[in-house]
């Protein structure tokens, strides 16, 4: 008995070319800030071009202007990205276990941390020479970060184991004795700190917060 011969198949439609979906755009659009990233600390702001960019990030020039219109616009959008990965990281670190201390103390190290490392050093010096950048770069730095810390100082004040009747006022306070001069001196070259050199300033400046604003009764802080 001879085989059945096979079952017609219906004709394979073409694949049709469009827009990217979401996340494929999503992926070349990160790479391209990657590339942003290491053009900048390769060469500085006034040494990256559009064309080292595209060359880098491997697209050319026309999309580069179609997502973000310019090299600023694509350190905007680097300066985004960075901080909604700080916020991230930062308010994991406000709301995760342990004391008020203990808690203040990580948000301190890592806010240390991230403002001395290299990468904010070139963002910050990129602001310095575009205005545009520079407005970016203080919304979502510190007036990003506020909000996230005077919520968890309200709770702190709430449960009674700080002072805190201004908590926006309180988290001024808390960032100067954290940052002092610090980010200042390593944009102007100094050598920045070591680990243990960052450890012992936020020990310190979170004691002294905690300090300035005590309620007078026994706290587990």
């Amino acid at each position: 008995m001879e085989p059945a011969p096979p079952e017609p198949q219906p004709p394979q439609q073409p694949r049709r070319r469009g827009r990217p979906r979401a996340e494929d755009l999503a992926d070349r659009q990160n790479a391209l800030l990657d590339a942003a990233l290491e053009e900048l600390l390769l060469n500085g702001y006034t040494g990256v071009t559009f064309q080292g960019l595209a060359t880098r990030a491997g697209v050319s020039k026309e999309t580069i202007y179609s997502w973000y219109g310019g090299v600023d616009g694509v350190f905007s959008a680097l300066i985004e990205r960075l901080a909604d990965a700080g916020a991230e990281r930062f308010q994991k670190a406000l709301f995760s276990r342990g004391t008020g201390r203990d808690v203040l103390i990580q948000f301190a190290i890592g806010i240390l941390t991230l403002l001395v490392s290299k990468e904010s050093i070139a963002m910050n010096q990129a602001a310095m020479s575009s205005p545009d950048l520079s407005a970016v770069l203080q919304k979502s730095g510190r007036y990003r970060l506020g909000p996230l810390v005077e919520g968890y100082l309200r709770s702190l004040d709430s449960a009674g184991e700080l002072a805190i009747p201004d908590p926006a006022r309180s988290f001024g306070i808390l960032y100067g004795l954290i940052i002092q001069d610090t980010q200042i001196g390593v944009l102007l070259g100094s050598k920045p700190p070591t680990d243990e050199e960052i450890l012992a300033r936020a020990i310190s400046a979170v004691d002294d917060f905690l300090t300035l604003h005590a309620t007078g009764n026994p706290s587990d802080l």
